[in-house]
């Protein structure tokens, strides 16, 4: 019984072995779980809730970063014009940013691997009729249907998830369909489909393993993707409400006072979104290399 534990370990362990030989990719990975650990301990490391009304003065809005609030302790990125103490946003803006981030790229996941691995699996009219509908999706940005379905279904987190997996889930879909179909025309699937195995099956013991590499280096970039999105739209005014903070709407707020100079409001924020979309992509570019031994490092 000891077999396979010793087989998965020794996969996990040359899978880190060959992850750690870009110094890059360590340092996105070291950037990644510093963010979701600060975004996880935001009500433990935050020096306010930057959502809590009681807990803001007007005196502080739009202190320059190191300056000392009303409250006694030291604003190391200044606040914004509400009062709010923009560490204390960032923090929380990460939370919800990466909650949105990880939801709509698993929900999308789930929902892509399913539609492709039908049409790979029953071929024919079927097939030919999910994939044209897939590439008719693909042929538009993702930004302008989240865009049109969020105007539809309106603002809130749920909402927002809906949307983003709606625009996002024909990349898992093609990606699967891609690997399934591959493995479907075998002849051990061929033999498969000639017995009275269960679909459900063939499925997912044979063809959906085959498709899950290149499905785990589509959901990364596609978390990334949904990060950014949700920002571009909560930036736009068309995301989460304005009591929900996200790295959107934070740099939002701060748009209005660039001219005048108070950068900090927007450019902080813009810095935790932008260090948070390339670590992901950095780290999901090495997996790919990873898993792809023939590709070129």
């Amino acid at each position: 019984m000891s077999a396979p534990v010793e087989t998965r370990w020794s996969r996990l362990s040359n899978f880190w072995s060959d992850f750690r030989q870009s110094p890059v990719a360590v340092a996105a990975l070291v950037v990644i779980v510093s963010v979701v650990l600060m975004a996880v301990l935001a009500p433990l490391v935050a020096p306010q809730d930057p959502y809590n009304q009681e807990t803001l003065d007007l005196f502080d809005a739009r202190l320059e970063p190191g300056e000392i609030g009303s409250g006694g302790y030291v604003h190391w990125l200044g606040t914004d014009a509400a009062g709010r103490d923009v560490y204390s946003a960032i923090l929380y803006g990460l939370r919800t940013s990466l909650i949105v981030g990880v939801l709509a790229g698993t929900f999308a996941l789930v929902l892509g691997a399913v539609v492709g691995l039908l049409a790979a699996y029953y071929g024919g009219r079927v097939e030919a009729l999910i994939m044209r509908v897939i590439d008719l999706q693909l042929s538009l940005p993702a930004i302008l249907l989240a865009l049109v379905l969020v105007a539809m279904l309106g603002q809130g987190l749920p909402q927002l998830v809906a949307a983003l997996v709606a625009a996002q889930y024909a990349y898992f879909a093609r990606t699967t369909h891609g690997a399934a179909s591959a493995e479907r025309r075998k002849d051990y699937i061929e033999a498969a489909l000639s017995t009275p195995i269960p679909a459900r099956q063939v499925l997912f013991r044979h063809l959906l393993p085959n498709a899950l590499p290149p499905l785990i280096v589509v959901a990364t970039v596609q978390v990334a993707n949904s990060i950014a999105l949700e920002a571009t739209l909560s930036f736009l005014g068309l995301g989460l409400p304005i009591t929900q903070p996200s790295l959107g709407s934070l740099i939002s707020n701060g748009f209005q006072f660039l001219l005048s100079g108070r950068y900090w409001i927007s450019i902080y924020p813009g810095i935790a979104l932008m260090l948070t979309v390339v670590a992901i992509n950095l780290v999901g570019d090495q997996v790919r290399n990873v898993l792809n031994p023939r590709r070129s490092r």
